[in-house]
């Protein structure tokens, strides 16, 4: 597979240099750093970038508007790094189509780390074994996920969903019927230990059904089990 593109959206230049060192630490050297967001779309366009590691707070504008421009064309993930620690701004980050959100100050070995999750959600398997050639695609109901896990049908029709969204799906597809807490899915899909708040499964569930339920207000597929978290409903005759 290509080496994957990153753009570093950060007007701090010692911070994004940091960061592009301890990226190239970890192997990936196709690295772009942009300061503004005007720059940043620029970039964009002209290396379609397999990730976006997006700061909030820009001297043109507010990473938020530049999500919002990149999600009308591209699922690329997008990490936003912020000042803000707010509850609220994550909450904003992730419902305009954010992937992840790290508060500064952080370490730059852990935004590394994040991106390599990301990549590897989003089908950067580098030095994974193979899968076995009598493993199949995953059919549950209507639903269907690839071995790579990087794509879900519904009756035959490619979902566009974010990496996050389809990693949400794996794991439902993978226990049909079956309750997973809020901290089992953030531990699963976020790959790191489950820090307290629920508002991040939460937005991200709230997006995964306005795409695949009839009716994103009264969900059939994946319901909430107050109290306990959520479960993929399927009819055991319609599992395949």
């Amino acid at each position: 597979m290509q080496e994957p593109t990153i753009l570093i959206v950060e007007d701090e230049a010692d911070l994004a240099n940091l960061l592009k060192i301890s990226l190239q630490k970890e192997g990936y050297q196709q690295i772009t750093i942009a300061g503004t967001i005007q720059n940043a779309w620029a970039s964009f366009q002209q290396t379609t970038p397999d990730i976006v590691l997006l700061d909030v707070m820009l001297p043109d504008g507010e990473g938020y508007d530049l999500c919002r421009r990149i999600r009308e064309v591209s699922h690329v993930p997008v990490l936003f790094m912020s000042a803000k620690t707010e509850e609220i701004d994550k909450i904003v980050g992730l419902a305009i189509g954010g992937d992840d959100y790290i508060t500064k100050p952080f370490s730059p070995k852990e935004v590394a780390y994040r991106v390599k999750a990301q990549l590897r959600r989003a089908g950067y398997q580098t030095q994974d074994a193979p899968a076995s050639s009598s493993e199949k695609a995953i059919q549950v109901g209507p639903f269907q996920l690839n071995i790579d896990e990087t794509e879900v049908q519904k009756d035959g029709v490619l979902l566009e969903l974010t990496a996050k969204e389809i990693g949400l799906m794996a794991c439902f597809m993978r226990n049909p019927n079956r309750i997973l807490s809020k901290e089992t899915l953030f531990e699963r899909v976020w790959g790191e230990g489950f820090f307290g708040s629920d508002n991040t499964v939460m937005v991200h569930i709230r997006r995964l059904r306005e795409k695949i339920e009839q009716d994103a207000s009264k969900p059939m597929y994946i319901t909430t089990v107050k109290g306990l978290g959520y479960k993929l409903v399927i009819p055991q005759e319609a599992q395949r």
